[in-house]
């Protein structure tokens, strides 16, 4: 009777422990994901959010972004496939190292998805990860063997991001290869401190690079010299395209003239938009105000409302108030509509469940910096 006893008990054991690992998406497959969605803002929608995760795969490479929108499932969910996204084998590989560790969270665990937003911050907010599939060197002296730069350089001594002078350098573009490289200059010594690049992906995107004095690759610019901050910065003020000067510089020998790179630049911008035209298998270039619908996406996950977060917590807003009423709020820097957010970061103590640490922030050098591919 006892060892029958014993038999029963290990059997409901068994099956216990297997309802709990029960996630029909969390198998062996790392190449899928499933995502899930919570409104972030009044006038958020599953629709506006797909475009925003288009643009935010599209900036790590992948080309057929488009069918995305077959992977929309029920529940304002999406599983997400690598295989059918046209990344490159590297970023494939590294993706799917992402993918195992979210897998393995209490959140994912629970309830058999990732916060959208919790994924694009993670894909593009953590420079390490991004930088890994997009595959920019670590050395600048690796990425410029490629590209034979123009000896004609610009000057940039009146820049609105930055404090430092720029030397403007460039090659020519042929198809989608081109690469920018910005010397940061102190203006009082001449000495170069740091390195900023842009080339082009296969996809159309623009790549992003931020190299130290000596050609290393580094997480962020500095911020004493410079806002250019990391590339998902870049990312957004760029908005994926060649931006032209926007303010007038002096003339400086040895260089081209203000006038001369102002038309170099604009002459690159539109060539670089009548290629986009020729491409059809990725995101809609001409509509490039729809990149804001990817930085809302990290932006509604990094600064939540309490609404926004009675959606991700399975809680009433009231519920919520209580918990934060303890907790700082403030107004979104860029978007004065967004009132009464909370910063991700404070949040942590108070999380259901346990998830995969973000970047303390998605744009610029912050105490907490990830690296989950190692």
């Amino acid at each position: 009777m006892r060892q029958l006893l014993v038999i029963f008990m290990l059997f409901f054991v068994l099956i216990g422990q297997q309802s709990c690992s029960k996630d029909p998406d969390f198998s062996i497959d790392e190449s899928k994901i499933m995502l899930v969605w919570y409104k972030g803002y009044p006038a958020d929608s599953l629709h506006k959010s797909m475009i925003g995760l288009e643009w935010a795969l599209s900036y790590i490479g992948a080309e057929t972004t488009q069918n995305l929108y077959q992977m929309q499932v029920p529940n304002n969910q999406v599983l997400l496939d690598l295989e059918q996204l046209g990344f490159t084998a590297h970023a494939k590989e590294k993706l799917k190292i992402l993918h195992h560790k979210l897998k393995f969270t209490e959140e994912y665990r629970r309830k058999g998805a990732i916060d959208m937003g919790r994924y694009v911050a993670l894909i593009l907010g953590a420079s390490e990860h991004y930088y890994e599939f997009v595959q920019m060197p670590e050395n600048l002296n690796d990425l410029l063997v490629k590209y034979e730069l123009d000896p004609m350089a610009g000057y940039v001594d009146n820049s609105t991001i930055s404090s430092s002078h720029r030397i403007i350098r460039f090659s020519d573009q042929l198809g989608l290869n081109q690469l920018f490289v910005s010397n940061e200059v102190d203006p009082i010594s001449g000495e170069i401190t740091e390195f900023e690049t842009i080339d082009m992906m296969s996809n159309g995107q623009m790549r992003y690079g931020i190299f130290d004095a000596n050609g290393k690759r580094i997480i962020g610019a500095d911020p004493s010299k410079t806002e250019a901050g990391k590339p998902a910065k870049c990312m957004w003020c760029h908005e994926s395209g060649i931006q032209p000067l926007f303010t007038e510089q002096s003339t400086v020998d040895g260089y081209l003239t203000y006038p001369q790179l102002y038309d170099t630049l604009y002459f690159f911008r539109f060539a670089q938009a009548a290629k986009w035209a020729n491409l059809n298998r990725g995101v809609d270039y001409s509509k490039t105000q729809h990149h804001a619908l990817a930085e809302l996406l990290y932006i509604t996950f990094m600064e939540p409302s309490a609404e926004r977060l009675s959606l991700e917590w399975g809680i009433s807003v009231e519920e919520v108030n209580t918990k934060l009423a303890g907790l700082p709020r403030h107004t979104h820097i860029e978007y004065a509509a967004f009132v009464n957010l909370f910063d991700r970061e404070d949040l942590i103590p108070f999380e259901p469940y346990q998830a995969l640490s973000v970047s303390s922030n998605v744009r610029n050098q912050s105490a907490v910096e990830v690296n989950h591919l190692q």
